[in-house]
């Protein structure tokens, strides 16, 4: 007994080691300047550095050597430190930042950061996803696509890399038309892999790049490649509604069920895709793949990426939200001028739950656009319930039995497999049903997704019924409804009240023996046309999942002094294409399109826009971009009124409240205004590196660590970064922020204008200024508290141009004692 006790203890202490020495996925940082800022120096090796904004010749001698150089360099260090075979490097990262993803244990990266020359050892963490009458919405078709030549050149030779979960490549949406085909784009240098599956490349011409990114994936044993391809394939359907939405083909019929929907279209429909996998149908994705797609999309000459993805949760051993192997790898994309798109996140309706941070990126909002899908339920007692269904009407001028599922039961065993749900035809009497409408309860299997609309309506269709209805007995708050479409009559009463008033109904009408068998079944009922979407004039409203700022600056939530999101954009029930092998979404399985919600939709709305911008502007900065989107920006709904965000009641129902910058940051995308700004403001890498070095709590060694660059701004406080909106989050008496516009269209004279809420004094100098094409000029704004409220408050500075543009920023201030 002792001896084999003993043998248990040596045992225990051998699966202790094992279980602490289990390998994680590191990303490294390494002395030595990344290709974007590499000044020269090292023997043997010319300069590859860019000035802000500029592309990379990626193609260059120079970098291709350099290139090299350091991935050898990398080799080297870790085959000094480590045996052969006791560690797994994933990737090299040359372009934006010098270092590399490495699969080993915690020893051995305790050993790599005593390491001289290791300047980072971060453990990888975690990304998700944040889940096509939008281009009418936002006036695209009349007011933008022929300022770039109609429909059928607008975002031509536009590249736009979507780092996502990956692409569908037979879709319509990114079909090449032979009658109109794609020429070459010679400064993309991408790569098209092939489908293992039909030897066929991803690329046609609209697709031009198609690669996938899983090493991280692999070594943390997260990858299936049944379900998530080892290939660019889209497993999931999000990367391709993502990539549809921003530069799908126009006039895309979208068929459901025999019905069209309308015309999809994406933002840019002559933009061309390049896809970069990093994002997986199960787990969502690892920073380390996903920072290896963005090195290799700027490396390959992306000219916008769009992200609709952001961090599960903050990296443990990083403080501030600014700074991180994944924020400092979008600061170099930047400074390569690539404009970045990234969703806010999904947690609103909360304050601070964004997770898009940094000012270098835009971070967008999203919207519900003018659309609504309304349906009704007839009942035989004169009663119209209201509810949510894309579905036809039953017969018109005809009522139907009503049969509730539980009293269709083949025997009474059933009950153990959920048969309200109506998930489960063969548990169903047909006899019953058929010809009647299915009465089902929408029960806590469809919340987590184990139970489907789509799967009710095969249901209520395999049993011959002539419709069904869903019906919400109980709702945990915060549940979201979306409408579906379905090929038969159907309808989702999601009103509890409704519900009630069903069941009475049912139960009046419905005569049972004493053990409570039906006698018979005598409620009827019709189901209303649900096709057609209602237009409402409240559109835009912030909905009710869009993240909510403020921002923060470290994980400990303090306040930053930077407005977020950025904008606001179409992002709730958007129609567009879908990957048939897609089941990320339960009640579109198989399907070609999907209407989906999230600030994941809203994102590329945004990357679509920015492509027509470039397309325009083939010299604008990401910065310049970014603020002619925000300043020409709208605050008002299509009737005139301030915008209005969803929001919970007390009793947690939804309500609209007024919106304000932390809802939509400078307001809701323009795209018609944002082409022709008048004045943009400009900042560059230097100024991001100033921003980072006058923020509070940050290590300057942790800026030269990820930036390799000094701190000698000289922009004193973070306020005043050169951005299109203004945020004191901690205002003590007086303080000034200076602004700098530079003129992007001809001669104009602008008044400045402010207004602010009345605990805080808003002053602005000069109060009017001329500016020639291209000339530059400094404004200052003072804010002074004049009462301390303990919460924000809100105003806005106008700059009204003499030829009739209209610049407008938000003015966000705390007043604090001291």
């Amino acid at each position: 007994m002792k001896a084999s006790g003993l043998g248990w203890a040596v045992l225990l202490v051998l699966l202790g080691l094992v279980v602490k020495g289990k390998a994680e996925i590191y990303i490294v940082t390494v002395e030595g300047e990344p290709i974007i800022s590499y000044k020269g120096g090292e023997n043997g090796f010319e300069a590859t550095a860019v000035e802000s904004d500029e592309k990379l010749d990626t193609t260059s001698e120079l970098v291709t050597s350099y290139a090299s150089h350091l991935e050898k360099k990398h080799d080297m260090l870790l085959g000094m430190l480590f045996e052969h075979g006791s560690y797994k490097k994933l990737y090299s990262y040359k372009h934006l930042i010098n270092g590399f993803s490495v699969h080993l244990s915690p020893q051995q990266a305790e050993t790599l950061k005593r390491a001289p020359g290791v300047k980072s050892v971060e453990r990888d963490w975690k990304v998700r996803k944040l889940t096509t009458h939008t281009p009418q919405f936002l006036g695209l078709p009349t007011g933008v696509w022929p300022a770039g030549g109609g429909f059928d050149r607008a975002g031509e030779d536009i590249v736009i890399g979507f780092v996502d979960s990956g692409i569908y490549p037979h879709h319509p949406s990114f079909a090449a038309h032979h009658d109109d085909p794609y020429g070459p784009v010679p400064k993309y240098r991408g790569k098209c892999e092939i489908d293992p599956d039909t030897k066929r490349d991803f690329c046609n011409g609209k697709i031009i790049g198609a690669q996938y990114f899983a090493e991280a994936a692999k070594a943390a044993g997260a990858f299936n490649p049944t379900i998530d391809f080892a290939s660019p394939m889209d497993g999931d359907g999000h990367g391709s509604h993502t990539a549809a939405i921003a530069a799908g083909n126009n006039g895309i019929p979208v068929r459901l069920h025999g019905h069209e929907f309308g015309k999809a279209s994406g933002m840019a429909p002559r933009a061309r895709i390049a896809v970069y996998k990093a994002i997986y149908r199960l787990f969502g994705g690892f920073v380390a793949d996903v920072v290896a797609a963005i090195d290799q999309a700027v490396h390959d000459g992306v000219d916008i990426l769009s992200l609709s993805v952001g961090p599960n949760s903050p990296p443990t051993n990083t403080k501030t939200t600014f700074l991180n192997p994944f924020d400092a790898t979008l600061l170099a994309a930047v400074k390569a001028g690539v404009f970045v798109a990234q969703a806010a996140g999904n947690g609103g309706p909360f304050p601070k739950t964004l997770v898009s941070y940094s000012p270098w990126i835009a971070s967008v909002a999203a919207a519900i656009d003018d659309r609504r899908y309304k349906n009704h339920l007839n009942l035989g007692n004169g009663k119209a319930l209201a509810g949510l269904g894309l579905s036809p009407s039953t017969h018109p001028n005809q009522t139907y039995t009503m049969v509730a599922a539980n009293d269709v039961l083949l025997d009474s065993s059933a009950t153990k497999f959920s048969p309200s749900d109506c998930q489960r035809p063969e548990v169903l009497n047909k006899k019953l049903v058929e010809g009647n409408i299915l009465l089902c309860g929408y029960s806590f299997n469809f919340v987590v997704g184990t139970a489907s609309i789509k799967k009710v309506s095969e249901t209520a269709k395999a049993l011959g019924a002539v419709g069904f209805v869903l019906a919400v007995e109980n709702v945990s708050p915060g549940t979201k409804f979306d409408p579906v479409p379905v090929g038969i009559p159907g309808i989702l009463i999601t009103d509890v009240s409704k519900t009630m008033d069903l069941i009475d109904y049912y139960n009046v009408s419905t005569p049972r023996d004493w053990t409570g068998r039906v006698k018979s079944f005598k409620a009827i009922g019709s189901i209303g046309d649900g096709l057609m979407p209602i237009l409402h004039k409240s559109a835009p409203e912030v909905a009710l999942f869009s993240a909510r700022g403020p921002n923060i600056r470290d994980f400990s939530f303090q306040d930053a002094d930077l407005l977020k999101p950025d904008i606001l954009a179409p992002g709730s029930l958007i129609w567009a294409a879908w990957s048939p092998n897609g089941t990320d979404e339960p009640n579109f399985v198989g399907e070609g399109f999907a209407l989906i919600s999230g600030t994941s939709m809203a994102a590329p709305h945004i990357a679509g826009i920015a492509a027509l911008l470039k397309q325009k502007h083939p010299q604008w900065s990401p910065a310049a971009i970014k603020s002619a989107l925000m300043t020409t920006s709208t605050k008002l709904d299509r009737a005139g009124r301030p915008l209005q965000a969803q929001q919970y009641s007390e009793t947690e129902a939804m309500k609209l409240v007024p919106a304000t910058p932390f809802d939509y940051g400078s307001g809701h995308v323009n795209p018609r205004a944002a082409l022709d700004p008048g004045l943009i403001f400009h900042a560059g890498y230097e100024d991001y590196v100033g921003f980072l070095c006058t923020t509070p709590g940050i290590d300057i060694h942790e800026i030269k660590k990820y930036t390799n660059s000094p701190c000698n701004s000289t922009i004193g406080r973070p306020s005043n970064l050169n951005t299109p909106s203004i945020t004191i989050s901690h205002l003590v008496g007086t303080q000034t922020v200076t602004r700098t516009v530079t003129n992007v269209a001809e001669e104009e004279t602008y008044v400045i204008t402010a207004r602010m809420h009345p605990s805080v004094a808003i002053e602005t100098r000069p109060s009017a200024m001329t500016l020639r094409p291209g000339a530059s000029r400094k404004f200052s704004v003072t804010l002074t508290a004049r009462s301390v409220t303990g919460s924000y408050c809100f105003g806005e500075i106008t700059m009204k141009g003499s030829r009739g543009h209209k610049v407008t920023i938000p003015v966000v201030a705390m007043g604090h004692w001291r």
